[in-house]
């Protein structure tokens, strides 16, 4: 697997470590010379001490012979740019870190789904614990090619009652996160806009539950005057 890793921030050099005693081909570009430094002195992989936020840096480090994409600098708007630059080259898995909520939901209404916030994922670990759930434990439950995936609810679906919303095969809504509150389906909640739908589905359908929660999708598909 080759993968473009932008930012040497802990996590971009733990995963870069990582990866790397694995045997994938990782690349990483930082702006910040010193971390740059430390990170070649470290670590045997390519590093590029440049702005991963430009195009040619980028095609410098052959985005288009990338697997994926991790962008994790300590600036979300960067981290979305990068994205963007990213699905101009059709790369398979981009990955993006987000710390700020509002960044997150942008992240989201854009179309990207693996994102990554780290401040919520460390709360939730601990608001579980302290509540006597072993939040890792409970992932091992999930075997198979079983998948939990939310996706933002777009205009296809708003308005309409989750049982009216056609999913595919081997799918199902688990419910529906309105700001603080969960709803479950089982309500059948009429969804709203900002709804963030949770789904159960296997791993091939994955892609296409995205797909078909694609704001991006709607306005590919959207009919113009001429067209009526």
């Amino acid at each position: 697997m080759r993968v473009i890793i932008i930012g040497a921030s802990d996590l971009g050099k733990h995963l870069a470590r990582k990866l790397a005693h694995r045997g994938s081909e990782v690349i990483v570009i930082e702006s910040e010379m010193k971390y740059a430094k430390d990170l070649a002195e470290s670590l045997d992989c390519t590093i590029i001490n440049a702005e991963g936020t430009r195009p040619d840096i980028l095609e410098k480090a052959e985005i288009e012979k990338a697997d994926a994409i991790v962008a994790c600098t300590d600036h979300d708007q960067d981290n979305i740019l990068i994205g963007l630059i990213a699905r101009d080259y059709n790369i398979q898995k981009i990955i993006l870190r987000i710390h700020d909520n509002q960044f997150l939901v942008v992240a989201k209404r854009l179309g990207f789904n693996d994102l990554i916030n780290p401040s919520q994922i460390a709360s939730s670990i601990i608001s579980d614990d302290l509540r006597g759930v072993d939040t890792i434990e409970l992932s091992s439950l999930v075997r198979g090619d079983v998948r939990f995936i939310s996706v933002l609810a777009t205009t296809r679906q708003i308005d309409r009652y989750v049982k009216e919303v056609s999913l595919p095969s081997k799918s199902a809504f688990i419910g529906i996160y309105r700001g603080n509150e969960f709803i479950l389906s089982g309500e059948n909640p009429v969804i709203k806009k900002g709804d963030e739908a949770m789904i159960i589905t296997i791993a091939e359908q994955v892609n296409e539950i995205r797909e078909f929660f694609s704001e991006h999708e709607v306005s590919k598909t959207k009919k113009t005057p001429e067209q009526r």
